[in-house]
């Protein structure tokens, strides 16, 4: 019922959200930066998990790398096709990867883990942690809750703010091994942002 509901309620909006935030040049330079300097040059196939429209995608295909974009909603996957022809994005939901164990060199999860409630995160990021070889990166980004988990009203449907540090717990409990985090306070239209690399470790 989650993820339906998720998906029902970007749907709804995918037309607006894609004239928005569907395009790298909306994209802080600072956040391109982090995806790039983790991501770029990983050898094998990497997954955008949530690609939404497919900008980032691109942006990772775009600089030589093996990646794939799935997403919950039709209509983003549509376009992702038609802006990128030369991509590959295909329904999918984070929850259950359409991928065979250990196969991925790196996975983007940039605020596609946002709408999960806290009890829910756990059984995703071990499902990104089955997909994923040993030493590969999980790049993600989410909103800094600063000392409290919370939710919230977001524009599209019900988000959840987290701590840093319980973020790379969770993180560390699912298999992972924090390598770098980047943090960036609230502006006026923009909520505190963060984000962390993390390595899967062995075993």
């Amino acid at each position: 019922m989650h993820t339906e509901r998720v998906r029902r309620a970007y749907a709804s909006v995918a037309e607006l959200y894609i004239s928005r935030l569907g395009t790298c040049e909306q994209v802080h330079a600072d956040d391109l930066a982090f995806i790039g300097r983790h991501l770029v040059g990983r050898p094998g196939p990497v997954l955008d998990a949530g690609c939404g429209p497919g900008h980032l995608t691109e942006y990772l295909r775009s600089s030589g790398v093996d990646a794939t974009g799935i997403d919950l909603v039709p209509e983003f996957i549509a376009h992702a096709r038609a802006a990128h022809p030369g991509g590959s994005y295909r329904l999918g939901s984070l929850a259950a990867l359409d991928v065979a164990d250990h196969r991925l060199a790196g996975v983007l999860a940039w605020y596609s883990l946002i709408h999960l409630p806290p009890q829910d995160l756990d059984g995703v990021l071990a499902e990104l942690r089955r997909a994923m070889a040993p030493g590969a990166v999980l790049v993600t980004g989410f909103f800094d809750g600063g000392d409290e988990i919370a939710a919230f009203d977001h524009k599209v449907t019900t988000a959840y703010r987290w701590p840093v540090d319980e973020f790379s717990a969770r993180l560390t409990r699912a298999g992972f091994t924090e390598v770098e985090r980047e943090q960036r306070p609230g502006e006026a239209t923009q909520r505190p942002h963060a984000a962390i690399a993390a390595i899967a470790t062995a075993g």
